[in-house]
């Protein structure tokens, strides 16, 4: 949607002018992960209170789920312990997706949680927080080895680098391989910075995790128009356009469709982020090997890069398949 990146012809722009430059990252986003939850649970809330004990009997549950909402440290430690295998796979794929330029933590995030084990229907709150640890776990790595483009090849491996390499140009500094032997002192000043980063984290998430409890027991009433109030704020502010205000409802709307729908938003937000480079990357490609499809997979990286691909594919399909068969034999 909007420019060709390679033609620059409009592409489902209908006529509005603000598709041009594609859809709104930000304006999407909230819209669906923060209108599409504000709709949802609107549509689940209950009636008034009949009376003050079914009152008192909803204020105790929204409690009891604000105190579950505050985990405990030896509750973390047991999961921490319990799940090495998929602390260390996370973490692995935190630090390959961070260290491709311009990637990120949120498409690292999105990537772990798809290769998180699928839930099962006898235990589906715990495969849920065990999705949302993966993701968490591979955001943390990838913002470390968000430095390694932006330290050996001077590219930014994500908006936060990107900042810091425009400081260090500002400094005299140039970012590339001769940066490990005249300014040693920068890259293990770097390392400490993080170690110490990584210690003074553990308070504070502490602290955020209490606050995030407090506003667990906020009552839906009070705290889902307080969100709705930042959505729209949030999505006015990028460009001071209410055409983006729209476009967050909207977003909201498919947000609470694929919910309704069971159908992951994951893919589609690495389709926003995504999909413009890819077009384009795939275009020049495509011309370059002049219409040959082994253009793809000529140079060995992008060759072990499809390989792995479709084996992640094979795994996949393989995984279902198991679980159609385990399910069959079972009824059967």
């Amino acid at each position: 949607m909007g420019l060709s990146a390679v033609h620059a012809e409009p592409r489902f722009t209908f006529g509005i002018p603000e598709l041009l430059g594609g859809v709104g990252f930000i304006p999407a986003m909230v819209g669906l992960f923060g209108m599409s939850e504000v709709l949802r649970n609107a549509l689940a809330m209950p009636g008034e209170a009949g009376s003050p004990a079914e009152a008192s009997v909803a204020a105790a549950q929204q409690t009891e789920a604000g105190d579950a909402a505050v985990p405990r440290i030896s509750t973390a430690l047991q999961q921490l312990v319990a799940r090495p295998v998929a602390w260390l796979r996370s973490a692995v794929i935190g630090v390959f997706v961070g260290g491709l330029p311009g990637a990120g933590a949120d498409i690292a995030s999105w990537v772990a949680a798809a290769a998180s084990p699928p839930r099962r229907d006898d235990d589906v709150d715990q495969a849920n927080i065990n999705r949302v640890a993966d993701a968490c776990t591979a955001n943390s790595s990838s913002l470390a080895a968000a430095w390694i483009p932006a330290l050996v090849f001077g590219i930014p491996g994500d908006s936060v680098t990107a900042m810091v390499i425009g400081v260090l140009a500002m400094k005299n500094l140039d970012p590339g391989p001769d940066v490990f032997e005249k300014q040693a002192s920068l890259v293990y000043g770097l390392y400490v910075a993080f170690m110490l980063a990584n210690l003074v984290l553990l308070p504070v998430g502490l602290v955020a995790i209490r606050v995030a409890g407090v506003v667990m027991r906020t009552p839906q009433r009070i705290l889902l128009p307080l969100i709705v109030l930042l959505c729209v704020v949030g999505s006015f502010a990028i460009n001071g356009s209410l055409f983006d205000v729209g476009l967050m409802l909207v977003f909201g709307l498919v947000g609470l469709a694929c919910d309704r729908l069971s159908i992951p938003v994951g893919p589609m937000v690495l389709g926003i982020i995504l999909g413009g480079p890819l077009e384009e990357r795939f275009v020049q490609t495509w011309i370059g090997g002049r219409g040959s499809l082994m253009a793809f997979v000529e140079r060995p990286v992008a060759a072990g890069l499809a390989l792995v691909v479709a084996a992640a594919w094979g795994m996949a399909i393989a995984r279902v398949v198991r679980r159609r068969f385990a399910s069959a034999s079972t009824h059967g």
